[in-house]
């Protein structure tokens, strides 16, 4: 087990990370850019299904980074994560941070109606129990959701990936428009459409109910003999974005190209989305994409990985030093 050494400048003791099964490739990315070893740790399901970890060896004093996305299976995912921050507290590690890219149960951020809960708020709580003393996320789904930390945090955009992807990407496409599925991802939408000089589009939807049901019932701008950039923080069953195609191919467009950040895809959500008129898909690996689900897209598929990114903002955590520098923020 190695570690970066304690500078002068380092708050904190070593940097110590430490993978969750849900994510390994990332960590391992995280790992190589920070030039670290993940920690060793043995996580065991026994046969009730209760979840066991143990630590290799001792983190007594030092800063410690457990890397766990909470997709699928969302609440054996969600447990180990919790689990292994409480193995770390009892341990008296210094600092515990939980980078966890993607944050389960986003939808869930208000009271939208009488007598359903906010289980993001929920989870918040359970990762400050268990205890976080710091955490790490990325592109949330509803931007008050950070205010249901008690702990601070780092929550990082994608954006400063794609921004410099897609402005080589929309080079030859044929007048250009952003498109984006719902009017709830039209103020992140503009700030692409802004970055990359390109008008920008909405479609208007409707919540039928409380599945996982929306129509859509309205094209705001125009895509006629355009090609279409359709933008969204996340594909879940897909239904979403096979609107938007639907309406961008029924109100004239020219080619259509779709970038999301969190990969969820449940259900049969890779099989729909593959089917579509669409010429490139574009995405993170802030959710690992199965294999079966790459072949289905094949080449118009394209992961942007988001390791280097969280990389540099653990280091830069442990250092002290600003986050926001890094975006010139």
């Amino acid at each position: 087990m190695t570690g970066i050494k304690k500078e002068s400048s380092s708050l904190y003791g070593d940097i110590r990370l430490f993978a969750g099964t849900a994510s390994p490739d990332l960590a391992k990315e995280i790992a190589d850019y920070l030039g670290l070893e993940l920690c060793g740790v043995d996580i065991h399901e026994f046969t009730n299904e209760n979840l066991f970890v143990k630590l290799h060896a001792s983190v007594r004093g030092q800063d410690c980074y457990v890397i766990q996305t909470t997709s699928t299976p969302v609440h054996r995912n969600l447990m180990e994560l919790l689990i292994m921050a409480q193995t770390l507290m009892l341990d008296s590690a210094g600092r515990i941070t939980l980078v966890f890219p993607y944050m389960c149960y986003g939808r869930s951020d208000r009271k939208d109606q009488p007598r359903v809960p906010i289980t993001a708020r929920l989870v918040a709580d359970m990762m400050v129990v268990a205890g976080a003393d710091r955490y790490m996320t990325m592109d949330l789904h509803a931007g008050q959701i950070q205010g249901f930390f008690s702990i601070p945090g780092d929550v990082l955009s994608a954006y400063h990936i794609l921004r410099p992807y897609l402005k080589e990407y929309i080079k030859p496409m044929t007048r250009p428009v952003l498109l984006t599925a719902d009017l709830g991802y039209a103020k992140p939408g503009r700030r692409y459409a802004q970055a990359l000089d390109i008008p920008l589009s909405f479609i208007e939807k409707r919540r039928l109910d409380n599945e996982d049901h929306t129509e859509a019932l309205n094209l705001i701008g125009d895509v006629y003999d355009r090609d279409v950039l359709i933008i969204d923080d996340e594909i879940d069953t897909g239904g979403s974005i096979c609107e938007a195609v639907g309406v961008a191919k029924a109100n004239g467009a020219r080619d259509i190209h779709v970038v999301f950040i969190h990969p969820v895809l449940s259900s049969n959500a890779a099989q729909r989305l593959s089917a579509l008129p669409v010429k490139h898909f574009t995405t993170t690996n802030s959710i690992p994409m199965p294999e079966e689900d790459k072949r289905l897209f094949g080449s118009r598929l394209t992961i942007l990985s988001v390791g280097p990114l969280l990389g540099e903002v653990i280091k830069r955590a442990n250092e002290g030093t600003s986050v926001g520098a890094m975006f010139n923020e």
